[in-house]
């Protein structure tokens, strides 16, 4: 009976499913999306940018240098989005400023930060994207 009990916590946790996994480097496992908090009202679930750990030159960044650029990193993929998101006609005549899959960036202290198996998510109110942008190796991520 010990062994049954020790072997069902031993489990594998489902790790934060992502759109382009080669971008931001984490493995895909069955289930994914269970843990992912739904956002509610005008906020957006938006993962941070995870940056390569080696540079076009062949540096290797150390895992210290990777996780203080992550916390710092004010770029991110938005993995979903509340049912209220952009539909005050008043704040957003123009319509919508992003949606699921875009890459945006945002204030480097905006929203709520909350950690997962697997990485770390923000939820950010919808005025709080400044801009998007095409690919987050573009931007410069001070660490």
């Amino acid at each position: 009976m010990i062994q049954k009990e020790q072997s069902s916590t031993l489990k594998a946790t489902p790790k934060i499913s992502l759109p382009n996994k080669k971008l931001v480097g984490v493995q895909s496992t069955k289930n994914e999306s269970a843990k992912l908090p739904l956002p509610t009202g005008w906020r957006l679930l938006v993962l941070p940018f995870k940056q390569k750990e080696k540079t076009k030159g062949g540096i290797i960044i150390t895992d210290d240098a990777i996780d203080r650029s992550q916390v710092a990193s004010t770029c991110g993929v938005v993995l979903k989005m509340g049912p209220d998101c952009y539909r005050d006609k008043e704040r957003y005549p123009d319509g919508p400023w992003c949606k699921e899959k875009d890459w945006v960036i945002f204030a480097r202290y905006a929203g709520s930060r909350i950690k997962i198996d697997g990485g770390e998510v923000r939820l950010l109110n919808d005025d709080e994207v400044l801009a998007t942008v095409e690919n987050p190796e573009d931007i410069f991520h001070e660490y």
